[in-house]
């Protein structure tokens, strides 16, 4: 009806509506037909008590009093030089660095001359398509020009293992957690009024420390694996957490495997750059007597490994709103995990101390059975086992790789 009605048919139209719904009649038809308080509140009026306007008098289209930016064009550019710090203004104004509150920008507005209130200032910016916005992460920096290549050298590797029936797992180290009564990220249901009480502030306690959770996820059978260490996130810690995992479930899961295939990040402990890294593999291989595959993501893409978004989100998802009170409370949180889709996780509290600043010699590097792929060396590798004649020439330091048990 509104289009059809002439402004004080829409008025009174409006006013009777907001009468008829009674208490917060007003405000509810206010954010239905768009009508101004003020507006409603006169139709209210003229219904009450009538009016002497001549009933056959009816505004043109565009009568009225002007708005405030047909009154000063320069409203609306100097808004926006304010709002946006690239739009055309003046450089040197102070809200450029200041929260942008509706209030701080009519302050602007006012300084430079214009009549307005914070209430015309939010309208002003609804018209001109602005609203409140967060920041959203779809940055990632300068792209490497084979990184498309990656990922497709990636799949293929990836699906002719699987279809050899040979082990895939994508491993990586998740988000450290303080252990104790910290806020937990998240909502869960409780009695009403009364929330689980925190600490207010996120002081590490020494006697409770850290867990890092680091996870393997086996691509083929939809099942990971997390270690919770309480040391560090060193590459001897990653490999001995791929070592658990193939221990407890890999061999059993693929009896008939000579290889495995691993994709990771390039970055952390399981650096693509790390010396280590590649040394603790090259024991795995030793032990395992599987050829070690390693395909690392290209920089700034950790976020398309597939460990994030199907294995450690649910456990992020599962642990929501749960302060992270004792290292029992995370393994157990982690293995109780599940999805519609058959995730299933194990865990296990890995106690083993991990130092940092562990040195790997040239020669120890030219002992490592390496080959690497022709694309992208760096990031494509295999790691063979070696024979037993190899191994004191592996790692003459009789220190490397001896503060885990074999």
């Amino acid at each position: 009806m509104q289009p059809t009605l002439t402004e004080r048919g829409r008025r009174r139209w409006a006013a009777t509506e907001a009468i008829a719904l009674g208490h917060g009649g007003i405000a509810l038809v206010e954010w239905a037909t768009g009508v101004s308080r003020s507006t409603i509140a006169r139709g209210m009026r003229e219904l009450v008590e009538g009016d002497d306007l001549d009933p056959e008098r009816v505004r043109r289209p565009g009568g009225g009093r002007k708005g405030k930016v047909d009154q000063e064009p320069r409203l609306g550019i100097d808004l926006e030089s304010l709002v946006e710090p690239t739009a055309p203004g003046d450089p040197q104004s102070s809200l450029r660095w200041t929260s942008k509150s509706i209030r701080a920008l009519a302050r602007g507005l006012r300084a430079m001359g214009h009549e307005v209130s914070h209430t015309l200032v939010r309208e002003l910016l609804h018209e001109m398509g602005y609203s409140l916005q967060g920041n959203s992460k779809q940055k990632e920096g300068r792209g490497h020009p084979d990184r498309n290549a990656q990922f497709e050298h990636i799949n293929r590797r990836v699906k002719a293992l699987q279809r050899r029936d040979q082990p895939v797992i994508s491993v990586d180290t998740k988000k450290k957690e303080l252990v104790g009564a910290f806020k937990n990220a998240g909502r869960e249901w409780r009695p009403e009024g009364f929330p689980e009480r925190v600490r207010v502030h996120d002081f590490r306690i020494p006697e409770l420390g850290k867990a890092i959770p680091y996870g393997i996820y086996d691509l083929t059978r939809n099942a990971g694996w997390v270690s919770v260490g309480i040391d560090h996130d060193t590459a001897t810690f990653a490999v001995q957490s791929i070592r658990s995992w193939w221990r407890v479930v890999g061999r059993r899961a693929y009896p008939k495997a000579t290889s495995l295939l691993i994709t990771a990040d390039a970055g952390g402990s399981n650096s693509s750059r790390s010396r280590l890294w590649k040394c603790e593999l090259q024991q795995l291989a030793n032990k395992t007597g599987l050829a070690v595959h390693v395909c690392h993501f290209p920089p700034g893409t950790s976020k398309w490994n597939k460990i994030e978004h199907h294995m450690f989100s649910f456990i992020s998802r599962n642990w929501r709103g749960r302060p992270l009170t004792s290292l029992a409370v995370i393994v157990s949180l982690i293995a109780a995990t599940r999805t519609t889709q058959g995730l299933r996780i194990r865990c296990e509290l890995d106690k083993g101390r991990y130092p940092k600043g562990r040195k790997v010699t040239d020669e120890d590097m030219k002992a490592l059975n390496v080959r690497r792929d022709p694309f992208h060396g760096d990031w494509n590798y295999t790691i063979g086992p070696q024979t037993a004649s190899h191994m004191s020439q592996l790692f003459p330091s009789a220190t490397l790789g001896q503060t885990h048990p074999p």
